[in-house]
Formats: C-alpha cells, structure tokens, sequence
C-alpha cells in the first residue's frame, strides 16, 4: 500500500471532511500517527493529550493579551492536529473503542466551553464595555454548539443512510448498553462507566428530539441509499463548512491579527446566516426525497 492509499485510508469518507482536515490538519496528523504507530500510544491517550492542548489553549485566551492570544491559537492547532490524529491511529490498527468514540466527542465540548469562558474572561474583562462582550461571546458560542450540532446531524445521518449502518441513536446504541453493562460487573474502571453512562443519557435526549428510526425506515421506503448520496453530496460538503475544523482555523487567523471581536462576529453573524440557508437547501432537498412526507 502507498502512503497516499494509507493516508486515505485513514479517513472517514472524503465528502464529510472538512476543507482544513482534508488538506492541512489530517496529512499533519497522518505523520504524528505514522511516527508513533509502533509505541503503545493508544487513541484514547491522543485524545486526552489534545484535550488537554484544549484546555491550556483557553486559559491562554484568558491572560487576554495579543501574546496570549498567539499562544492560545498555537495550542489549538496542536489541539486540532492531534484531535485529528486519534482517529486515524483508531482506523489504521483498528483498535477503536466505544469508550474512545464518547470521549472523543467529550474533548471536544470541554475543549469549546474552555475556549469560550477564557475568551469572555481575557477579551471581554480587558474591553471598554465588558457586559457587551460577555453576551457577544456567550451568543458566539452558543452559536457555535447549534453550527456543529447541524453538522453533527446531518453527517451521521448521511453516513448512516450511505454507508447503510445502524444509526448511533438508534439500535446502534446497544453497543454502547451492552458496553455499560459488562462494565457493571467489572470492578474499577469508573472512568468508563461515568463516560458511557453520561453518554447513554445525552442519548435518550438527542433520540427524543430527532427520532432516528422514523428517518431511517423513510429513506428505506423512498430511495436507494445511492441515490441519496447523489442529492446529498453536495449539501453535506456545504455542511462542513460549519464544522469546528473551519472554526479552530478562523479563530487561529484572528488571534494573530488580535481581532476576537471578528471570530466572535463571524461566528454569532455569517456561521448563523450560512446556517439558515444551509438548512433551508437541505430542507429542500428532503422534500424532494420525501424524507419530510
């Protein structure tokens, strides 16, 4: 196998990629996983180092000085090249675990909640009208977590359909029970258990609100899975420009220019107008399907 057929397999499916991944973030994150792919190194550690990246990326923030700003932006690229990198080490050994796959998702809204209370304590504190700042920043992010959210939905959903697997939300979620319960009579590994316990109850919340199984059976009745994939490529790309990758990114470029207030505005203004019109195609698009009937 080359290193490029290795490289791409290493991805998840090129179209739920985002720009910034595909061509900067991952080919960086392939060399770290190749370097170390003969250590012990697990994905699960990756994922802890990257999450801890994170985490001293907004206490950065927080100093609230440009030079400050500079060192946060360094440690969220390294946040987001070795983010990236669990993954791929998890897809070339095949050595994933459905602990990893919570925890991976859990670093990122730690290493986002992180960023956002280090922004509102270091930028907004040092500005001439700190409240104004604290509900710019409080609104970017939770601008932020609805952006991602979208993209989260909409990618799983297309994966599921395309790749014709069990949704996550659904009976995919037996998998992790199953996991909970073997765990239920293994003395220790507390970690695990509090992780796919919070897990299995954010779960019952997200299946309440989106229904997975009723889509699923929908896209079975109506349409090939090829199909599908034909009228949703091009959404699912537009998607990913709403993904935390896009974002990490612009934050990084405007820390260096020292201008938060413009990540904070792109993301409150242009992500949420970007948004609306992105569901609004997509909306469309699952009334041609008849995936809305």
């Amino acid at each position: 196998m080359s290193l490029f057929q290795e490289y791409k397999s290493s991805l998840k499916k090129i179209e739920v990629e985002e720009s910034f991944d595909l061509y900067f973030y991952r080919p960086l994150a392939f060399l770290l996983v190749k370097a170390i792919y003969g250590t012990s190194i697990t994905p699960n550690q990756l994922t802890v180092i990257s999450m801890i990246f994170g985490i001293i990326g907004g206490i950065s923030y927080s100093f609230g000085s440009h030079k400050a700003f500079i060192a946060g932006a360094v440690l969220y690229l390294l946040y987001n090249v070795v983010d990236c990198s669990d993954g791929q080490l998890a897809r070339m050994k095949k050595n994933g675990t459905t602990v990893g796959r919570i925890l991976d998702g859990v670093a990122d809204y730690v290493v986002s909640i992180a960023l956002y209370f280090g922004i509102a304590f270091g930028f907004a504190n040092n500005s001439s009208n700190p409240l104004q700042m604290w509900l710019l920043t409080a609104a970017a992010g939770i601008s932020n977590a609805i952006q991602s959210g979208l993209l989260d939905y909409y990618r799983n959903r297309y994966l599921d359909y395309v790749l014709n697997r069990v949704s996550i939300l659904d009976e995919g979620l037996k998998v992790f029970e199953d996991e909970f319960e073997q765990l239920k009579n293994i003395k220790g590994r507390y970690f695990d258990k509090a992780i796919i316990l919070i897990y299995l109850k954010y779960s019952a919340i997200q299946q309440g609100v989106t229904n997975p199984k009723s889509e699923q059976e929908k896209i079975k009745t109506h349409i090939s899975a090829e199909e599908y994939a034909k009228k949703n490529r091009w959404l699912i790309r537009l998607w990913t420009f709403l993904g935390p990758t896009t974002q990490w990114t612009f934050l990084i470029i405007t820390s260096f220019l020292n201008r938060i207030d413009i990540y904070l505005l792109g993301i409150l203004v242009v992500g949420n107008i970007l948004a609306i019109i992105f569901y609004f195609f997509q909306f469309k698009a699952d009334v041609a399907l008849k995936l809305n009937s």
